[in-house]
């Protein structure tokens, strides 16, 4: 028999929205920190970084997400390791979250002038300090907007993990349906929960980068 889709379920769908959250959060972060790495690399002057890091950024890139799940869960599976679906789908996140932050990043670097360059050279600076006091703080600048637009399409990709079992909101959203045999509500939730996530992460995006400009303009005018 049937349920009757009720706030039981809805409670249900939220705690899944979280795992959802979860899910994106360590993907964002370590995925941060790996991308970070990886950023610095591509435009450091060591010719064989460069060409390891481009190599793995087209390598995942050109890899479909569902096949990085795949691979963590099951191709690990088969060489006798049993994982959780959390640790196999966090995986799967950090290295796809890395390739394409650290193109992002790439960007915002050298979309910087090329003044800045030849300022920090005249000074003496070394190639890490330029990073570190003249580049990188202005790059940040730039790459709040499109990090927190990844960041959106993250969570939105987080779906992809009930393929191997992870329990998150789209899949929860499964369950639900399957048992009140009412999808249109089921999903109507789902997808509202999602809208409303997406939406506060977008306000967030746009009162950072207000606030940004707004610090960069006073900045400049002193």
């Amino acid at each position: 028999m049937f349920q009757t889709f009720s706030f039981y379920h809805v409670g249900f769908l939220a705690q899944a929205a979280t795992w959802t959250l979860l899910l994106s959060m360590i993907a964002l972060v370590s995925g941060g920190l790996f991308g970070a790495i990886v950023a610095l690399a591509r435009v450091s002057p060591f010719a064989p970084l460069r060409w390891i890091t481009s190599a793995y950024i087209y390598v995942v890139q050109g890899t479909p997400l569902l096949v990085l799940l795949f691979l963590a869960y099951f191709g690990v599976a088969l060489a006798g390791y049993d994982v959780p679906a959390l640790v196999a789908a966090a995986f799967a996140f950090t290295i796809y979250a890395a390739a394409f932050l650290a193109e992002i990043w790439r960007g915002c670097i050298e979309a910087i002038g090329t003044g800045q360059w030849e300022g920090a050279k005249a000074l003496g600076l070394s190639w890490s300090r330029t990073m570190r006091l003249v580049i990188v703080p202005q790059a940040m600048r730039l790459a709040v907007p499109p990090t927190v637009g990844f960041f959106v399409q993250l969570v939105k990709n987080t779906a992809l993990a009930s393929v191997i079992g992870f329990v998150e909101l789209t899949r929860a959203g499964q369950i639900v349906a399957n048992s009140t045999f009412q999808p249109l509500s089921v999903y109507l939730t789902v997808g509202a929960m999602y809208f409303v996530i997406c939406s506060i992460l977008s306000f967030v995006s746009r009162q950072l980068d207000a606030r940004i400009t707004v610090n960069a303009a006073s900045t400049a005018a002193h």
